[in-house]
């Protein structure tokens, strides 16, 4: 963001100004939802534990002032995972398993909006900061909980590693070529997706006890919410009509759809509309295809797709993805693009300008050559992104002990030298 559209854009209102939350979470599927609530202008208390904090805070690489490091070499070193998900909120420590730490979190629990916690089956309320304990001191309080596995049954106690909750969702499935093995989708994206589910639910439970005044639990898993989206295609009536569950880069139902091989990379192509199928076949010169009964329209092709497909790789194959982009978009509006690398990606300066990828900061280092998700909504009424490093642990002790709380020095200096803070 340039400088006189950080000047303007930080006179408007975050959308979530005036809402404080409570971060209970660890890990990654926890701190994201948390992580977007920040960037939307929610105050975010990150607590942690006095003897190491978030397990995050020990995921290599690391950086510091000799840069990336897989091992921490220094003091001022930092996790990456931590800089990345820890961005705009406060770090306060505190032991939850003494009996005055939790009381400490009540009394926090009683001038916040929201609590969020993604600990193991039972943990929350074994710690005493449960759902129930939380609305006794505060009944308009919205708590939310992501879970892994949730109610499924089949594992109990198994920890739902992004891996686990692929396997078990079905996803992984129908995932790579159909003469291959299942094949795990390359982000953890069971990790990714409940956290989005989770935020729908707390912003509408903000929003209902807008009218009603009292809170609620508002409670996710991964598995779950993955499972959900496996439904959206419909997997059961085409594997019941012969149809492979896995396709690999094409989706047959659609045909021809999907990623060509190139001379010099990779296209995906979207030729769904029969316009589309006719201009495809036009760029080929081979416009008699469309009267072939295999490809005249949409059921036909779906049915012969490998065919279609194989058709179409067959010309892509001798032209490179710019010639291959250029007869088809540019001269023809079908939907085809070059396959871009992850480097591209993230280096694009449109996808800098938006704010979907934004470079990391060092909570002393600034600035530092790496990137992280910044928050890809836009508001024309509000300011929302992620411009505030990681703080280093136990950081906002001072000002959300002192401040908030209204706690003397002296008293957070005996706190400290308990273990509770």
């Amino acid at each position: 963001m340039n400088a006189p559209l950080r000047d303007r854009a930080s006179a408007l209102p975050r959308p979530l100004d005036g809402i404080r939350v409570l971060d209970l979470t660890v890990a990654l599927a926890g701190p994201y939802c948390s992580l977007l609530l920040a960037a939307m202008g929610a105050e975010v208390i990150k607590v942690e534990g006095p003897k190491g904090g978030d397990i995050a805070r020990a995921n290599p690489p690391f950086y510091g002032a000799g840069g990336f490091h897989l091992d921490a070499m220094g003091e001022g070193d930092v996790s990456a995972s931590t800089l990345l998900r820890s961005r705009n909120k406060k770090s306060i420590t505190l032991d939850l398993k003494t009996e005055r730490g939790r009381d400490i979190f009540m009394r926090l629990a009683r001038v916040s909006d929201v609590v969020i916690e993604n600990m193991s089956d039972g943990t929350a309320e074994r710690l005493g900061v449960g759902y129930e304990a939380v609305r006794t001191a505060n009944p308009r309080i919205v708590y939310g909980s992501i879970a892994g596995l949730g109610d499924c049954g089949l594992y109990p106690g198994l920890k739902a590693m992004d891996i686990i909750v692929q396997a078990l969702s079905g996803l992984m499935d129908v995932t790579g070529s159909p003469e291959g093995p299942p094949m795990r989708v390359g982000i953890p994206v069971a990790d990714l997706l409940a956290p989005l589910f989770a935020l729908s639910g707390i912003l509408a439970a903000i929003i209902q006890r807008g009218r009603t005044g009292q809170g609620q639990h508002v409670k996710v898993n991964m598995l779950d919410c993955l499972a959900s989206l496996m439904a959206v295609e419909h997997f059961d009536i085409f594997q019941g009509a012969g149809f492979p569950l896995r396709t690999g880069n094409q989706h047959n139902r659609l045909a021809p759809f999907g990623l060509f091989k190139t001379r010099d990379g990779y296209v995906a192509i979207a030729a769904v509309a029969d316009e589309w199928v006719r201009a495809l076949f036009d760029a080929m010169e081979r416009p008699e295809l469309m009267r072939d009964p295999r490809f005249c329209g949409r059921g036909p092709r779906a049915a012969n797709a490998d065919a279609i497909n194989a058709i179409v790789e067959t010309w892509t194959s001798g032209l490179s993805s710019d010639e291959v982009t250029t007869q088809l978009y540019r001269k023809r509006k079908v939907p085809c693009v070059r396959l871009r690398s992850v480097g591209e990606v993230l280096q694009d300066p449109m996808m800098r300008a938006s704010g979907a990828i934004q470079t990391l900061l060092h909570p002393t280092l600034g600035a530092i050559d790496a990137v992280g998700p910044g928050l890809p909504i836009s508001f024309s009424a509000a300011w929302a992104t992620l411009d505030q490093p990681a703080p280093e642990l136990g950081a906002n002790n001072p000002d959300v002990y002192g401040t908030l709380l209204d706690m003397q020095e002296a008293e957070l200096r005996c706190l400290k030298a308990q273990g509770v803070i």
